[in-house]
């Protein structure tokens, strides 16, 4: 499978909600750097991370909005939505850069957003 694939399948996947399905796209020992805040290294690490931002929602979508592969590096444009179960809705515009290896896992995976944005929707 190639690189745009695995990343257009990855945040398909986010819609089902399955943690373990998530982590599954992953290699054992992806970085996860959301840049607002410190990396995270390993599925140990970015587990209870996507717990968390799905912990309590209804629905989830990724929708890329714009897509741009070279070998193993995908860059997306996309909106991220949220609908949680006491009625808010987050929508957070992302800016996402994924180094996807030659096994088929994502290696990398770095969001770029304004958490402003997150906070003020979220409540956080």
């Amino acid at each position: 499978m190639n690189a745009e694939t695995v990343v257009r399948e990855f945040c398909a996947a986010f819609a089902r909600r399955d943690v373990a399905e998530l982590l599954s796209f992953l290699g054992a020992q992806c970085v996860y750097h959301n840049m607002p805040m410190a990396p995270l290294k390993g599925h140990a690490a970015i587990e209870p991370v996507l717990r968390g931002f799905l912990h309590g929602c209804t629905k989830v979508e990724f929708e890329v909005l714009g897509l741009a592969a070279r070998g193993g590096l995908v860059l997306t444009e996309r909106v991220d939505r949220f609908e949680r179960e006491d009625g808010r809705r987050i929508e957070l515009p992302v800016m996402g850069a994924f180094e996807v290896d030659a096994s088929g896992k994502i290696a990398a995976w770095r969001d770029y957003f304004d958490l402003q944005t997150w906070v003020k929707q979220a409540g956080a």
